[in-house]
């Protein structure tokens, strides 16, 4: 099932037209891996889907962008669309405060909670986010003490609290280890089955290894990001239909 559905999506930076007549779909319950070189557009792709890109200024967005049945630029309340479509940044971003009220701050703004269920969703959350075992002895405790790792993980965590049907990562693993990245794209794995994955990555054996399906971005000669194909990550990796795919993936270019 088609959880979202783009169609000649345009997106201008002031005069810069930065995405030209991007056409795809993204599946329910799957990891599609966004790849291109820098400057492609794929983050800016990613942020038209829970319209994060209105936050810049002379941002201007053509084209419709459907979440279930519905235009996110024409019918949907923006807020509640950031209630289904949750963020995970490039770099760790927990907030100067303990791991319990980390986990909570986005529910917050949605729900008055009682202590209970307070308690009951920040176990659920830190659990779906493999981090439980490490902090349940700590949740008073700073957030900003827990290693790169661990601290994406609140992220994820603190995301997956407010009950999104979307997780939109952006390179979420660019700024850490192997053995933490490994551990990232275990969690990604085990989400899937509850939630539907849109990454940004320019790791291609991350993307090879994780994701269900693969869309590939380049740019022209103007500068302007587009959609070259998407499909399946193995025909994709393995039989793309343009060679400037085959190019990218094989390190031919950058």
């Amino acid at each position: 099932m088609s959880l979202f559905e783009i169609k000649n999506l345009n997106v201008y930076y002031g005069a810069h037209h930065a995405l030209k007549d991007v056409n795809m779909n993204i599946e329910a319950n799957t990891i599609t891996a966004l790849i291109g070189p820098s400057g492609c557009g794929k983050s800016t792709f990613l942020r038209c889907l829970d319209r994060m890109n209105d936050l810049i200024p002379g941002v201007k967005v053509e084209g419709s962008v459907m979440f279930e049945g519905k235009d996110i630029y024409k019918d949907e309340d923006t807020l509640e669309l950031r209630h289904r479509v949750g963020m995970v940044f490039q770099k760790a971003n927990p907030f100067p405060m303990s791991i319990y009220d980390n986990v909570l701050y986005g529910v917050r703004l949605h729900y008055k909670l009682t202590k209970d269920e307070a308690s009951r969703i920040v176990e659920e959350s830190l659990k779906k986010a493999s981090l439980w075992n490490e902090v349940k002895d700590r949740l008073k405790k700073s957030a900003l003490g827990l290693s790169g790792g661990q601290q994406q993980r609140l992220c994820i965590a603190r995301t997956l609290a407010v009950n999104p049907s979307v997780v939109l990562m952006d390179e979420p693993t660019s700024a850490l280890d192997p053995i933490s990245t490994r551990s990232i794209e275990d969690l990604m794995r085990e989400l899937k089955k509850d939630y539907t994955i849109v990454i940004v990555t320019h790791n291609m054996a991350e993307a090879a290894r994780i994701s269900d399906r693969t869309a590939f971005f380049y740019i022209d000669e103007r500068k302007r990001g587009f959609l070259v194909e998407e499909g399946a990550t193995s025909e994709v990796f393995f039989s793309p239909k343009d060679k400037r795919t085959e190019d990218y993936i094989q390190g031919r270019f950058s």
